[in-house]
């Protein structure tokens, strides 16, 4: 009996992890259809592997953020692509430096948002009733507030540094995430394997962390994917105000704020940072799209 149980066990864990690899493959499929969702994968790998390289080949101290004063507002050349800025520090080293600042708040604020966002919107969509009420009108109120508004007053109340611009933008994404969790919870909260699950005698939490979460992922992943470029849009503004990553570290929102006072005579000191910033966005945001589309393809017909 004993036996019996056991490679019924494994079957049953076998079975999970083919269908599992099966629907993997056949999202990475569609995935690979898009031709956009792959230029953006292939732009967004291409800026991650460089600002990796960027962190080991290119040193903070004397390319970074020692002044070259010879050398300050050249204009784009064979030696400085993309020119200098007002100390003579050039502007390409420093846009491939500071991508591991815009690239790692935005992923971190998400993941903010995620945890936080997530498990209210769960919570709420399982329990319902007054819990719902309390946690999604809650939402309604921050949602109300102006995502960039609500990161400026956290952060001028707490001190503009790295850490508190990550959390800042996350908590500012906060009921988006709520509201798609709820929604996908909502959907498959009434399944027989929940109510399965429940005459089983398992708790609330394990439904909904283990039964219920894993089956509505698909929607959260799109959320999470578009939501980066919103959060790097939003913690470079926040740099361009002075209220992100102090300087001199090379953020491209604060690089951005730097060269506007030079603006009209030396336009490139905005232009490349702006460009990396449009690209970045541009690069995740298809990637978003082309995950929508892989994971429900209904939604593009």
């Amino acid at each position: 009996m004993d036996k019996t149980n056991v490679v019924t066990k494994s079957s049953v864990a076998a079975s999970r992890k083919y269908k599992k690899n099966s629907q993997l493959y056949e999202i990475w499929r569609n995935f690979r259809k898009n031709k956009g969702a792959v230029l953006g994968l292939t732009v967004l790998s291409i800026i991650i592997i460089t600002s990796i390289i960027a962190n080991f080949v290119i040193d903070y101290e004397t390319q970074i953020i020692r002044q070259v004063v010879p050398e300050r507002l050249q204009r784009p050349s064979w030696k400085h692509p993309f020119g200098t800025d007002q100390y003579g520090r050039d502007i390409l080293l420093r846009i491939l430096y500071g991508s591991r600042y815009s690239l790692s708040v935005g992923i971190v604020a998400v993941m903010v948002s995620l945890a936080i966002g997530g498990v209210m919107g769960v919570i709420a969509g399982y329990m319902g009733g007054i819990i719902e009420n309390i946690i999604m009108r809650s939402c309604d109120v921050f949602a109300s507030i102006p995502a960039l508004l609500l990161a400026i007053c956290i952060t001028t109340a707490f001190g503009a540094n790295t850490l508190i611009l990550m959390i800042s933008v996350g908590v500012a994404s906060v009921p988006a995430f709520a509201r798609v969790a709820r929604a996908a919870v909502m959907t498959v909260r009434d399944n027989e394997y929940i109510e399965a699950a429940r005459a089983a005698g398992a708790t609330r939490m394990r439904i909904m962390f283990t039964h219920i979460l894993p089956n509505c992922m698909a929607p959260i992943m799109v959320q999470t994917t578009m939501r980066v470029g919103s959060a790097i849009i939003t913690a470079s503004s926040l740099s361009f105000l002075g209220l992100g990553v102090p300087p001199p570290a090379p953020e491209w929102g604060s690089m951005l704020s730097e060269g506007r006072s030079f603006i009209r005579d030396y336009s490139y000191m905005t232009m490349f940072p702006g460009l990396a910033i449009v690209i970045t966005v541009l690069a995740i945001n298809l990637i978003g799209d082309g995950l929508r589309d892989a994971m429900d393809p209904k939604l593009k017909r």
